[in-house]
């Protein structure tokens, strides 16, 4: 069973998106081993300087990194990042559960991630051009990953 490690960098707050999580996380323990790490994110002043978001993203990138399994290949989830289909996504799924990888997803905080984090990626990922609050994100790609596996045992749910 694959081994997928979402790292998030804040909480949920929202009780129907913490009911949503708790749901596919439930649909995916059939197909793999998931687990959710959720980190504080530096706090910053409401208009923050450049060099005081550089400095918060490394802090963040320092506990990010420390959380990262080995044997995994890291999907950090950005802007800039390559958008793939879903069938796409499941082959990939597919190619690292036959060999025996897992797979880290990273969300980070409002300000994005730091180049140390992207610099970890076996690619980078995005879902899509248009921006989501990073709460429901969570829920999206949750919804992806589950997507992937459906798709991958010939599902009718992808349809």
């Amino acid at each position: 069973m694959i081994k997928v490690t979402l790292i998030a960098l804040g909480r949920l707050k929202e009780k129907y998106l913490r009911e949503a999580v708790s749901e596919y996380t439930k649909r995916l323990s059939r197909y793999c081993d998931l687990e959710i790490i959720e980190l504080e994110p530096v706090k910053l002043p409401d208009s923050p300087s450049k060099s005081q978001i550089d400095a918060a993203l490394l802090r963040e990138a320092e506990m990010i990194i420390k959380k990262i399994p080995k044997n995994c290949d890291v999907y950090p989830l950005c802007v800039e990042g390559k958008q793939l289909s879903s069938e796409e996504f499941a082959e990939k799924v597919d190619d690292l559960s036959q060999q025996g990888r897992g797979i880290v997803f990273i969300i980070g905080s409002s300000y994005g991630l730091s180049e140390t984090v992207k610099a970890t990626a076996k690619m980078r990922f995005s879902l899509s051009k248009m921006t989501f609050p990073h709460q429901l994100f969570r829920v999206m790609l949750l919804e992806q990953v589950y997507r992937a596996f459906k798709i991958n045992e010939g599902s009718t749910y992808h349809k």
